[in-house]
């Protein structure tokens, strides 16, 4: 047997950083599930279902003995003991929960009552508990909530509609949800903030530290109004694994996953598949046929993802969530913040003559990245079209 002191004493001294004032019975509890956050990987099913049947304290306790238990067999056991055995730390467990502590870091579970009941769909697959900087109790309001996720390497086009189209969303109350990443997800999580909406992101690593790097402000100014969550504890690094299983989450907390650009092999994909295993609505944005970026989404609608070309279209997606009040001035996504450039664009084409962008950006004074996604907004209200020899105006059929 393994010695390891399982004890109320060292659990309330562990768990002293957070501010607990728990009974020693729940305090013990607590601190078992957390040893087991250190022990395993995001979605072990062995863990979960030992710990679906005995609770955290009785299955780390039979763990560390070794002994037979009914939910796993003896080969997974002996298999799930090499694994884990050499992560076992007190001293890790009490430094993270320091670290913690002075992040002002929230652990919840399912005994809380702003657990998101929804990951529970996840089964044995479920995280554990969930390591929470910012204000835990949004957690509890994300039904109905939208994951707008896609491409790190966004284009000016899939920039634009992640805004638009998370601005709109969370104006009308409507929480977003995404990965923290550069790119789609990025654009989203600003758009949130800057529509002064409700936005969460989930990371791969630890919660008390941004990944990327270059999202650290990003992800404090979240913080302040939402919530920063990571199943995995403070001190972890974001392993390619725990992106994936992190995606899982994503589609999991959420009622709509939408996917705004995706390559061919992009993580997107993964969230967008999990939201199809978890029965959760699937939207994906068009993009031109011409970019690596739209591979994905094209595929995704193809086999059965709603195409989404506005806000509305989301909105369909959930069920038909009714709008907040004064929602009906918040501009469309062909319509909002860059309208005034939208119509520079329109005044610089031609209803007769085909322009290629550069001449377009030329003619209304703008950047030609600018001017590739607006065109590209105005496409999917229909107001142009793009042929091999350039952009024209659709002739208005009022």
């Amino acid at each position: 047997m393994i010695t390891f002191d399982l004890s109320p004493a060292v659990a309330q001294a562990a768990l002293a950083p957070l501010g607990h004032e728990l009974p020693d019975e729940d305090a013990l509890e607590l601190y078992a599930l957390i040893v087991w956050c250190h022990l395993i990987e995001p979605g072990d099913s062995v863990a979960g279902r030992m710990l679906a049947c005995r609770g955290p304290v009785e299955a780390l306790d039979a763990m560390l003995r070794g002994t037979p238990v009914d939910e796993v067999s003896g080969r997974e056991l002996t298999e799930a003991r090499k694994r884990w055995l050499p992560r076992l730390s007190a001293r890790t467990v009490a430094d993270t929960l320091r670290v913690a502590g002075a992040r002002g870091i929230t652990v919840v579970t399912r005994r809380d009552a702003c657990w998101p009941q929804q990951l529970d769909d996840l089964d044995v697959h479920a995280p554990l508990c969930l390591w929470v900087r910012g204000d835990a109790a949004v957690l509890a309001g994300l039904q109905p909530s939208v994951a707008i996720v896609g491409a790190r390497a966004a284009s000016g086009y899939g920039d634009l509609v992640a805004r638009e189209l998370a601005a709109e969303l969370a104006g009308s109350g409507i929480p977003v949800v995404s990965g923290g990443a550069y790119g789609i997800d990025g654009a989203a999580h600003r758009a949130v903030l800057g529509a002064q909406g409700l936005t969460v992101a989930l990371l791969a690593g630890g919660a008390e530290r941004a990944y990327p790097a270059g999202h650290t402000q990003l992800i404090d100014d979240i913080a302040k109004t939402g919530a920063v969550v990571s199943e995995v504890p403070c001190g972890s690094a974001p392993t390619k694994w725990r992106f994936l299983q992190r995606n899982r989450l994503i589609a999991a907390l959420t009622t709509a996953t939408i996917v705004v650009e995706a390559g061919g092999r992009s993580g997107s994909l993964n969230t967008a598949n999990h939201a199809a295993q978890l029965g959760r609505a699937l939207g994906a944005v068009p993009g031109p046929i011409s970019t690596p970026t739209s591979v994905g989404t094209h595929r995704l609608i193809r086999s059965g993802a709603a195409c989404i070309t506005s806000p509305d279209d989301v909105r369909e997606l959930l069920g038909a969530w009714p709008a907040a009040p004064g929602s009906e001035d918040v501009p469309s996504v062909a319509g909002s913040a860059r309208t005034d450039d939208a119509t520079r664009v329109r005044d610089a084409l031609s209803v007769r003559l085909r322009r290629d962008v550069v001449d377009v950006a030329r003619r209304a004074g703008m950047s030609v990245d600018d001017v590739r996604a607006i065109l590209g907004m105005l496409r999917l209200e229909g107001s142009v079209e793009a042929e091999p020899d350039g952009w024209r105006l659709v002739a208005s059929r009022s």
